[in-house]
């Protein structure tokens, strides 16, 4: 958790508010057209979890569309101002040469940061309200929170048949024999059209049928993004900062032997070890553009943490931030995560281009926030459903990385596990193909 270095307009203690207020806070919430929810799920994480915030804005006077832009934003104020936002998957394009030309459904902005009109942080037994405050807590009180009937969805198509996958995942490990990469993250979409969803009360299902340590809620005027995920990308608390790269994946055990004897099966997996390994030594690399010589280390390797569905095998990088850097500096840096491309980084996402059918939108991409100051916490977005209400379409993605040791029925699999609990949310399966 990082704390915030500016005194709030009003606190409210929690036990004065009802036990659904994080549900009515919400439900006001994305009623804005401009609106980031930050959920921990009370779960203990290496490092913490997000903190518990939200930023809302019916027009931003602030925003940012563009790193550049976001440079300026964070610079503006003297660094007086809490901001949050998010980077899709294709500002790679701003970072490197690269391009995208694929099918893309949903169609965010590359990046987006404003300045809230209104955010509440939840600390220390209470509820502190920041920046326009007047009306706002009897405005949340006020509001409705009657659960939507649950989604029943179509069941979703795939917009890489499994054939195609199959064979992607073959072409990949001669790419591999060739010296093109060491490991890709190959991705798959799967969607359904003229859909109609509650998105706050979908996120709340999804929380309970998978709760994570950096879930959030986006909403971007008709743009909703409902995100369970297990993993930081990068986290500054001055002078240090972190990454903590997820690969490594097994289900989780029917009884408490077989949960151990899973476990284990994951921790002593040649292959999962190898990804990611090959992952934390590309990380070390990016965080040594930004860092202090000599400071980056690897104080967790192979870590194993459970969530409800899966063991995932989870490694923490951090070094001392140089002094001049600045957020952006760091995404230029380490942006996209090498947990979703692979490595070499620019010839994976060149790769990934070429095999993938659909562009990831915020799939891949990152939600956080920065605090006065300079403090960051950005989680990468996974397990997640992307919605926009203005035409219907939802989908998600799941992927895993592929080695040349890669058996491409076991690597649909996964992408199937980790599909498991959005399925149940949206009570929908996915189409034979």
């Amino acid at each position: 958790m990082i704390a915030a270095s500016f005194s709030p307009g009003a606190t409210v203690l929690l036990a004065d508010l009802p036990a659904d207020f994080r549900v009515r806070a919400l439900q006001w919430g994305a009623s804005f057209p401009h609106c980031v929810y930050f959920e921990p799920n009370d779960l203990a994480y290496p490092r913490g979890p997000f903190e518990r915030l939200l930023a809302v804005a019916a027009a931003p006077v602030e925003a940012a569309g563009s790193l550049a832009e976001l440079e300026a934003l964070l610079q503006s104020g003297s660094g007086s101002s809490f901001r949050c936002g998010f980077v899709g998957y294709d500002i790679k394009n701003e970072i490197e040469a690269l391009t995208s030309q694929n099918f893309d459904g949903l169609n965010w902005p590359k990046l987006h940061f404003f300045t809230p009109q209104t955010w509440l942080c939840w600390r220390a037994g209470a509820v502190e309200i920041h920046g326009q405050t007047e009306g706002v807590l009897a405005q949340i009180l006020a509001q409705p929170v009657a659960a939507a009937a649950a989604p029943r969805l179509p069941a979703l198509r795939p917009r890489l048949p499994k054939s195609d996958y199959l064979r992607a995942v073959a072409a990949i490990r001669e790419d591999i024999l060739n010296g093109e990469v060491y490991e890709l993250n190959l991705c798959q979409e799967f969607y359904a059209e003229n859909v109609r969803l509650a998105p706050a009360d979908v996120f709340w299902r999804l929380m309970e049928a998978s709760p994570a340590p950096f879930a959030g809620f986006v909403r971007w005027h008709d743009h909703f993004l409902l995100c369970a995920s297990p993993e930081r990308f990068v986290a500054h608390r001055a002078p240090r900062i972190v990454s903590q790269p997820i690969k490594g994946t097994i289900r989780r055990g029917a009884t408490p032997a077989e949960d151990e004897q899973q476990r284990l099966a994951l921790l002593h997996d040649e292959k999962e070890r190898a990804e990611n390994l090959m992952i934390v030594d590309l990380v070390r690399n990016d965080l040594a553009r930004v860092a202090q010589t000599g400071t980056v280390r690897v104080p967790e390797l192979f870590g194993l943490y459970p969530f409800r569905h899966l063991w995932q095998m989870i490694s923490t990088v951090e070094a001392d931030l140089r002094p001049d850097a600045t957020l952006v500096d760091v995404l230029r840096a380490t942006f996209p995560m090498g947990s979703m491309t692979g490595a070499p980084k620019i010839r994976a996402m060149q790769l990934i281009e070429r095999y993938e059918h659909s562009r990831r939108g915020l799939y891949s991409g990152s939600l956080g926030c920065v605090w006065p100051g300079g403090n960051f916490d950005f989680n990468v977005v996974i397990r997640s459903l992307q919605y926009r209400q203005d035409t219907g379409y939802v989908s998600f993605q799941v992927g895993s990385a592929i080695t040349y040791d890669s058996d491409p029925g076991r690597e649909y699999a996964e992408c199937l596990l980790k599909a498991q609990a959005l399925l149940e949310v949206l009570g929908t399966v996915i189409s034979e193909q």
